[in-house]
């Protein structure tokens, strides 16, 4: 099988690695299987998309709606839009989780802003009509929870975008573009030790109040997020390719 490429962004070493251990984990993909390439440590080597199944793109601590970027983000930036220049106009699968929605979003015309930020939490998403029909959500059920976090979103969807997912927190919880790109602003990738540990790491960087952090941790346990993690596996067996 052609590995699929995870492109990262978190400057934090073990929330990087975290994410990675997450995305093998509800892929099902081994480490050769999903290869990491870390955006924020060295710019994007060439991809030949001929030689991988599928593009993911993970979440960060950018945001791609903030008006004053760092020279770090505004590269990273001009990496991922030569790749997505490419992967738009070849239609080529691909699925980016929340960081992933500002970035594909923006880039095809959508609009981001900070209205309908959310608080780290688990969210109830209900699937659209045109949900229904698409093949990443089969069998997921119309309701299902979702871990979420995050200080912007798509107001406005880009043009041609297929609405899957909504939230009356949110609206867009995920879209797609042409037949094979997909993007979500909840986390499929996360499970309830993975977000604690996200929420640890980061504690002070202004997605609540730091001193709330633990009771920040309490309100996100428990929550049945399994169907969200489906959609990572689902993408797996849909273009997976030799």
């Amino acid at each position: 099988m052609k590995p699929f490429l995870l492109l990262a962004t978190r400057p934090e070493d073990d929330a990087a690695d975290a994410e990675y251990a997450s995305f093998l984990r509800f892929t099902g993909l081994r480490p050769d299987e999903l290869v990491r390439v870390r955006l924020e440590r060295a710019p994007l080597p060439a991809v030949d998309l001929d030689e991988v199944s599928g593009v993911f793109l993970g979440g960060s601590p950018f945001n791609s709606g903030e008006p004053r970027k760092s020279e770090l983000q505004l590269r990273v930036e001009a990496d991922l839009t030569r790749l997505l220049d490419e992967v738009v106009a070849r239609d080529f699968p691909f699925f980016g989780a929340c960081y992933g929605v500002g970035t594909l979003g923006v880039h095809a015309g959508g609009v981001v802003d900070t209205s309908y930020a959310e608080p780290v939490s688990a969210v109830e998403v209900t699937v659209t009509a045109e949900g229904r029909e698409d093949p990443l959500l089969a069998g997921v059920p119309d309701r299902f929870a979702a871990y979420v976090g995050h200080k912007e979103a798509l107001s406005t969807l880009p043009p041609g975008a297929v609405l899957l997912a909504t939230a009356p927190s949110c609206p867009i919880q995920m879209f797609r573009l042409g037949e094979n790109m997909y993007a979500t602003q909840f986390h499929p990738e996360l499970d309830e030790e993975a977000l604690v540990q996200r929420i640890r790491v980061y504690a002070n960087h202004g997605y609540f109040p730091p001193e709330t952090r633990d009771a920040v941790i309490g309100s996100v346990r428990g929550a049945d997020v399994g169907a969200a993690h489906r959609l990572l596996r689902a993408f797996v067996e849909r273009y997976a390719r030799e």
